[in-house]
């Protein structure tokens, strides 16, 4: 699938401009009434932009059922999640973050991530900037304007002020891909992720990260109707649906199994946490004061929690914690996952 040239644009007015055939090329020779069998075929001429969304609208209309079912198991994220606590928004943020930076090479696991998004520690060998991508993904996966109010905001990206005079400026190229989303306005928004994350690179939007960029707009999109869920899991069990290759067809149908298996993942998360929660509820309805209620919420919203970690967002005491995380731990509720003696991280027992 080849859609060079789409995405020219002119810096003047900021339109979309396709190339198109002069009449008036008087320095080449007339027309042929025939050409001759043995020459081989010419240049293709680029498609227009009404037929990279009728290909779209194709591939929506051959999996419109299965495009139904992956809407309905969205819907239903999106209640649980408007009914339920907002940890549970944040924390799957973080898998999905962590998912996607396996995806684009990062591998960021989520005891590193957790510790750079709560506290912005990293360690020796800990590659920054990879985190710092991973971190913007969590932020904007858990909340703020979407990229299609200003993609320029949304991907924290900005031209360079010492940007040579050829160089198409990020604003016009932006605006392309999301003038190409904004006519394809009637399909549903699934699908116009589905186009617009393998759109991305033939925009011009591509850099370095730029999967993980591509990957969490898609995800934004894909929700933007949504009033609970943020954004619509992709990678989480496998971002096998990311994966570039074949017509449109093909790819929507990839994109739809693996979001509806990964929307699925989310929602069995959330039933093992909601059943923690209650059972934590229960367990640790002796104890007295704030700590055990502000522990319990950190360990909802965050995947792993080490001590000083759950000091900074507790705000209580680090004995006051450590007794409390040695409490629970006696009594099943978390687990230690590191197995050190130092640098210890916890996690709920489901």
């Amino acid at each position: 699938m080849q859609y060079r040239g789409i995405f020219q644009k002119s810096r003047n007015n900021h339109v979309l401009k396709w190339s198109r055939k002069c009449d008036n090329l008087w320095f080449l020779p007339g027309p042929m009434e025939e050409e001759p069998d043995y020459l081989p075929p010419g240049p293709r001429a680029e498609p227009r932009e009404t037929a990279v969304l009728d290909d779209w609208c194709r591939a929506e209309a051959g999996n419109a059922a299965r495009l139904a079912r992956v809407a309905g198991r969205i819907g239903a994220l999106d209640d649980r999640l408007r009914r339920g606590p907002e940890g549970w928004r944040h924390r799957l943020a973080l898998i999905e973050a962590a998912d996607l930076s396996w995806f684009v090479g990062d591998r960021i696991g989520p005891d590193r991530l957790a510790l750079w998004i709560s506290m912005r520690l990293s360690g020796v060998q800990d590659d920054t900037a990879a985190l710092a991508r991973v971190g913007w993904a969590v932020r904007r996966l858990t909340g703020g304007p979407g990229p299609e109010v200003d993609l320029s905001a949304f991907l924290d990206r900005r031209d360079p002020e010492n940007m040579a005079d050829e160089a198409e400026p990020f604003e016009d190229r932006a605006g392309g891909w999301l003038d190409l989303l904004a006519q394809a306005a009637d399909l549903h928004p699934i699908t116009r992720a589905c186009m617009g994350f393998h759109l991305w690179s033939l925009a011009g939007l591509g850099q370095q990260g730029d999967r993980m960029e591509a990957a969490v707009t898609a995800g934004r999109i894909a929700a933007s109707e949504g009033k609970g869920a943020v954004f619509a899991p992709l990678a989480m069990g496998g971002a096998g649906g990311l994966r570039a290759g074949g017509p449109p067809a093909e790819r929507l149908a990839r994109w739809l199994d693996r979001m509806e298996s990964a929307t699925l993942t989310a929602m069995r998360h959330l039933d093992e946490i909601e059943a923690w929660t209650a059972r934590a509820e229960t367990t640790m309805a002796p104890l007295s004061g704030r700590t055990p209620p502000a522990l319990r919420a950190a360990l909802t919203e965050w995947a792993l929690v080490s001590a000083p970690m759950a000091e900074t967002l507790t705000g209580f005491s680090r004995a006051a914690v450590q007794r409390n995380l040695a409490w629970m731990e006696a009594r099943g509720l978390i687990r230690e996952v590191t197995g050190h003696g130092r640098f210890r991280m916890w996690g709920v027992a489901i």
